[in-house]
């Protein structure tokens, strides 16, 4: 273990520090009281008299089936613009993990070829006369992070600490101007989440636990993304539509669990995590995105209260409220392909990546039965079609967007500079350590210094930004090529070292280090202690400490956590948050140049309290929300209390289920065959009735993969406590297995989860022979299978006979950017 950490219930990491639920959930704990609920109005200039006739009339015109394709959006990966033949769909996103043609890394030109493909067949008049143009949404979260060399800004947590709203308009026109420059007119942002429990994986989305700073930021980003709306026009060519997201308290469900649910009174929901809303739709938000979470056990895509009473009829919002990727598939009663009450709720466009062709065939047929009701259908299809037009998508007076050249323009590019130094908050600076002075010789080390991927966090390139690497941003720099430039211009020197070392002793060190890259409820953890085992990062810190060195700790993360034991071991230290490609921006605030004088100061102060110890939410902060040290400032951080607070063996893992050559806690490699079952690490290597033999091998790493040989049909199982991979199910998660076929023997090889099995002996035939190989299976397949994905308590079985040799690398479940098929299943 990490730390000496104080022994308490595990019950007081699962219950006892997170607040109580109330008494009553269900549908009477979230009835809505409009009455309670803020005004607001989607200004007038949203639409005008001409353009509502002209919606009136293709109203009248359209099918029932062009009617329902309106309501429906699918994702790049699974559709082609020749589908839009037959299925007249109003809308195509790119998911996280989506590029043209499969690639992630596609040029502006290939999204706005790509976009142009799908906008030309939707725009070929139909029997009827009639044309609809798609709407093409993307998630550009912080700065346009679909595509490589575009401008990236720090996510929302870092402008959250800079307070500025002057400068969040700035970043919306920038990434509003890059989003257009690729042929794209919708974005999937802003999120005005008020994240409340720290442990929630997408906290780094949220600007700030104050409402009130929400609702500047919402106004803000709103208008630089749209420009201000004006009657009678359309947008430029430079904005694009913003979506108000997620609606509602995505930020403050129990336990901080993402798509969990929010335990909150009605009067908490409003004040704590409605805020945003109001002025968003007053500065003319085109849509509103609903909340995969619920709101006292009733899920949002199917609560008419807040997505009709409070937000439309209330709030006076006009625009059109779209799901988020499957959400309705939650929603009590439904499936992804089936689900009538979230339109009648008020959802008025379905975000069904995978499941569109299903879901559209289903809604038709209960549209036209009267499920349904015509006037929801038509509300529904007149709010799409006035987003439409008001973006300039129909052919008479279309706005054409693809000014590629806006792609990572320099002024766009010094703006997310000036963003990244106005993002930094100096928790610790004793003796004034910092700035580094002119002239000196400074070290720089750990694992985010020259890490690209995790300077910038999720959502960039990738759904999950794990596979980001220094060429995507050719335009920017990592962390340490900003301090060694800086350094030098000061007439100073900097070395790189990977673990510390150093052969001529630095003047300063500055270990970078934090987070590695994630997304959604693949960040959510179960405490807030930073490595909570295998503690290297503090361990480089000591040593350098030991030796009489000077120590700056710039800490990258997407939220504070419990880092006092680093902090105690640092001499100064800064929060980085995720400041993106421009970390040249870090170098002006951290570096003194020859003149004594840094380009920027320390002007950043905490978005969310720095935690005391690892329980959330925090209760006793550190250092509190407004809190960051200014240069000149004497303020000395005395030694500060390592008490974890928990007990860390609360941990769950559900993912990752096998690395490093060995099973994932509290998951356990067994062997089942004649010999009976034994776990893997204690099985002997030949027993009485063992039809599998087991050993450590080198593939990449030493002893990184785990080597089996059957002799005898036999079983190769992961097994644990139960874990509930139903999110991973409804985000079009799959089973991965790499793994090097060594020999594929004779008998049939299947592959299980949750007991329910597929016959994968094609692919392992398929597979080269002595190379590492791939296997990815839908849990879709497993579901549909029967497989119970609430309750998975067996995540892995592999069986097989007499002849068959493999080297297990890895075991986990991951979000796929491909519409894979079921192999065939074991009879």
């Amino acid at each position: 273990m990490r730390r000496q950490a104080m022994v308490m219930a595990t019950a007081l990491l699962l219950a006892g520090t997170a607040m109580a639920a109330p008494e009553t959930t269900g549908a009477d704990a979230a009835a809505v009281h409009p009455e309670l609920w803020p005004a607001a109005k989607s200004p007038a200039a949203i639409s005008d008299p001409k353009t509502e006739a002209r919606i009136n009339a293709l109203i009248g015109k359209m099918t029932v089936e062009q009617k329902v394709g309106q309501l429906v959006q699918a994702d790049i990966t699974t559709i082609t613009p020749k589908d839009l033949e037959t299925y007249p769909l109003g809308s195509i996103l790119a998911g996280g993990n989506s590029g043209p043609n499969g690639n992630e890394r596609s040029t502006a030109a290939d999204w706005a070829k790509l976009v142009g493909d799908f906008r030309a067949v939707s725009l070929r008049p139909q029997a009827n006369g009639v044309a609809i143009p798609i709407i093409f949404g993307v998630d550009a979260v912080h700065g346009h992070n679909n595509i490589p060399g575009a401008t990236l800004f720090p996510h929302n947590i870092g402008l959250g600490a800079a307070r500025d709203p002057e400068l969040i308009q700035r970043i919306g026109a920038v990434t509003a101007a890059e989003i257009a420059g690729s042929g794209i007119e919708w974005t999937f942002a802003p999120t005005l989440a008020v994240p409340q429990d720290l442990r929630w994986g997408r906290s780094y989305e949220g600007y700030a636990s104050d409402p009130g700073l929400i609702a500047d930021y919402a106004k803000a980003m709103v208008l630089g993304l749209q420009g201000k709306l004006v009657s009678a026009q359309t947008l430029d060519a430079r904005h694009v539509a913003a979506t108000a997201k997620h609606f509602l308290a995505d930020g403050g469900t129990f336990e901080g669990k993402d798509q969990g649910d929010a335990r909150v009174d009605e009067k908490e929901l409003i004040a704590k995590h409605a805020m945003g809303y109001p002025a968003a739709i007053d500065a003319g938000a085109l849509t509103v995105m609903a909340s995969f979470s619920s709101w006292q056990g009733v899920k949002h895509h199917g609560n008419k209260g807040l997505l009709t009473d409070a937000l439309k009829k209330k709030m006076g919002f006009e625009g059109f409220v779209v799901g988020d990727w499957n959400g309705h598939g939650q929603v009590a009663g439904c499936s992804v392909t089936d689900c009538a009450q979230s339109i009648n709720a008020g959802l008025d466009m379905f975000m069904a990546p995978d499941s569109w062709k299903g879901l559209y065939e289903t809604t038709l047929k209960q549209a036209k039965d009267g499920t349904i009701p015509a006037a929801r259908l038509d509300d529904a299809v007149r709010r799409i079609l006035r987003v439409k037009y008001k973006l300039g998508l129909f052919a008479e007076g279309h706005v054409n967007r693809g000014n590629f050249a806006a792609v990572g323009a320099p002024d766009h590019l010094a703006v997310a500079r000036e963003a990244v130094s106005k993002s930094l908050v100096l928790l610790k600076n004793n003796g004034n350590l910092l700035p580094v002075k002119p002239g000196a010789k400074v070290l720089v080390t750990g694992p985010g210094a020259d890490n690209m991927a995790m300077q910038s966090g999720g959502w960039t390139i990738s759904w999950q930004g794990t596979d980001v690497v220094r060429s995507d941003f050719p335009n920017g720099q990592t962390i340490w090529e900003a301090l060694n430039k800086a350094v030098g211009d000061a007439g100073g020197k900097a070395a790189l070292s990977a673990n510390g070392s150093f052969a001529d002793k630095p003047d300063v060190a500055i270990v970078v280090f934090g987070e590695a890259p994630y997304a959604e409820f693949q960040g959510d953890v179960a405490t807030l202690d930073y490595q909570p085992t295998e503690a290297t990062d503090l361990a480089t810190l000591k040593t350098l400490k030991a030796a009489g060195i000077p120590v700056v700790a710039l800490f990258l993360s997407g939220r504070p956590m419990f880092t006092n034991p680093e902090i105690n071991a640092a001499d100064a230290f800064v929060a980085g948050w995720l400041p993106g490609s421009q970390a040249a921006g870090v170098a002006d605030v951290l570096v003194a140049g020859k003149d004594g004088k840094t380009a920027r100061g320390f002007t950043g102060t905490l978005p969310f309290a720095w935690p005391s110890d690892a329980r959330s939410p925090v209760e006793k902060p550190q250092f509190p929300v407004g809190y960051g040290l200014k240069y000149g400032a004497s303020t000395t951080v005395p030694p500060l209390s390592e008490e974890l607070g928990v007990d860390i063996a609360a941990v769950l893992n559900v993912e990752n289920f096998f690395s490093g050559g060995r099973a994932r806690a509290p998951w356990v490699l067994s062997i089942a065959d004649a010999g009976g079952k034994r776990p893997v690490e204690s099985a002997p290597i030949a027993s009485p009735g063992a039809m599998i033999a087991a050993r450590s091998v080198d593939v990449r790493a030493q002893e990184d993969g785990k080597s089996f040989v059957w002799t005898g049909p036999a079983t190769l199982e992961l097994t644990g406590p139960y874990a509930d991979l139903s999110r991973q199910l409804n985000n079009s998660f799959a089973l991965r297995v790499d793994w090097r076929i060594d020999a594929p023997g004779g008998a049939p090889v299947s592959l299980a989860l949750g007991g329910k099995a597929f016959d994968i002996s094609a692919l392992v035939k398929a597979a080269p022979k002595g190379q590492v190989a791939t296997i990815k299976v839908p849990l879709r397949c497993f579901a549909d299978a029967g497989a119970n994905l609430r309750q998975v308590d067996n995540a892995m079985t592999i069986q097989a006979g007499k002849g068959f040799a493999a080297t297990l690398l890895n075991t986990n479940v991951e979000a796929v950017g491909e519409n894979l098929p079921c192999p065939p299943t074991v009879k």
